[in-house]
């Protein structure tokens, strides 16, 4: 429909094509010195001492496995219910990627699982929190399971650029973060991704890993390693939209006030946002019980909706040789529906948004195991 509500529409405009021109006229298309800059720009925006760009969100993840230690042969740890991504660069790192079940109020994982993981398993060398949606994960009781048990703590803040947990940016809570830049994210370079981190062993190892194993000085290749590297001119798109970002987000979260205001009193199970987390509303999704039926009668009045995720990664034909005793993780997968939130909607949008689910027979869903229905914590 010509007045279609998209769920994703990237925001750009003459701030990045400024830039993007600059980077075609000096020459320096390729890695380069615009690069070096987005990299030092973002990492001082996560309050991290290192950034290292990457070609996109799953080599960033890799990048980091591989350079906080993670071998051939090791376990991880890490959600079943997150983008196939997650898991897919635990395996091209060589390691097994083990499943914990979920939180049934915040979708991301449950400490009491994860514990219960590294308890019964010896091999596990780090644990890869996803903060899912844009909601940070319980960085508290997971980074102290981490520590206990001497492993890695590894954050994929993919869907969470801006958010914060106890005040503090996501990406400076892990001995490494991972973002992805792809076009629907909360900003964008087109394609790329980015690690960061305190560890300056950590971002060496990052930085020689994306080009081909080199060391730093000259053609000595000191291990195996990729081409992962990000262009000049993806890092001058994101150096436009890292500006932008905080407009970004504040466009976000009002647009979530909104439909919390206008979802209230249906049965729509609307996004928590427990402290001392704060949200990025990468996504705003809620939990329905009749989640087909809803998403068909939104695109009917021409709203767009994402079901973000139908299935487990443990449940994907891929990984067809893994075993996970997931179900709150499998029973959210029938229930949630994701909203658009993103910044190119107006107020009155978002509110058209909510007025169609709110008149579309909304079901409740039942309850995943151990959660009460309904509720919104404070913003």
């Amino acid at each position: 429909m010509s007045d279609g509500i998209g769920i994703a529409d990237p925001v750009l405009g003459d701030p990045e094509k400024e830039r993007v021109a600059d980077v075609i006229d000096s020459g320096m298309v390729a890695d380069g010195p615009e690069v070096r800059t987005f990299e030092a720009e973002f990492a001082d925006y996560c309050d991290a001492a290192h950034g290292v760009a990457t070609s996109n969100g799953t080599t960033a993840l890799q990048t980091a496995l591989e350079a906080v230690g993670v071998r051939p042969g090791d376990r991880v740890l890490t959600t079943p219910f997150s983008f196939v991504a997650t898991g897919n660069a635990v395996r091209f790192a060589g390691a097994e990627p083990v499943f914990a079940d979920v939180d049934p109020a915040t979708f991301n994982l449950d400490p009491d699982a994860v514990a219960e993981q590294l308890e019964s398993l010896d091999d596990v060398s780090a644990i890869v929190a996803v903060h899912l949606y844009g909601l940070p994960a319980p960085m508290d009781e997971l980074r102290a399971l981490a520590d206990e048990h001497d492993v890695a703590l590894v954050e994929d803040a993919a869907q969470a650029h801006g958010a914060t947990y106890r005040g503090t940016p996501v990406g400076s809570l892990g001995d490494a973060a991972c973002f992805s830049f792809y076009p629907t994210k909360n900003m964008t370079t087109g394609e790329g991704g980015m690690v960061v981190t305190d560890d300056d062993a950590v971002a060496a190892h990052a930085r020689s890993f994306v080009n081909h194993g080199r060391a730093e000085d000259g053609y000595r290749h000191v291990r195996l390693g990729h081409n992962f590297r990000m262009t000049s001119i993806a890092a001058a798109m994101g150096r436009a939209q890292l500006d932008r970002l905080p407009d970004f987000l504040d466009a976000r979260r009002r647009h979530a006030a909104l439909l919390d205001d206008v979802l209230a009193d249906t049965a729509a199970v609307t996004p928590l946002e427990p402290a001392p987390a704060r949200h990025a509303y990468h996504q705003y999704t809620v939990r329905v019980g009749n989640r087909d039926a809803v998403a068909d009668e939104l695109e009917a009045a021409g709203v767009g909706t994402g079901v973000y995720y139908p299935r487990t990664i443990p449940d994907q034909p891929a990984y067809g040789d893994v075993s996970a005793d997931v179900p709150v993780a499998r029973r959210l997968t029938e229930q949630v529906l994701s909203l658009p939130v993103h910044p190119a909607l107006s107020d009155s949008d978002v509110r058209r948004v909510g007025r169609v689910l709110a008149e579309s027979g909304v079901a409740a869903p039942p309850a995943p195991t151990g959660v009460e229905q309904g509720g919104v914590a404070s913003r």
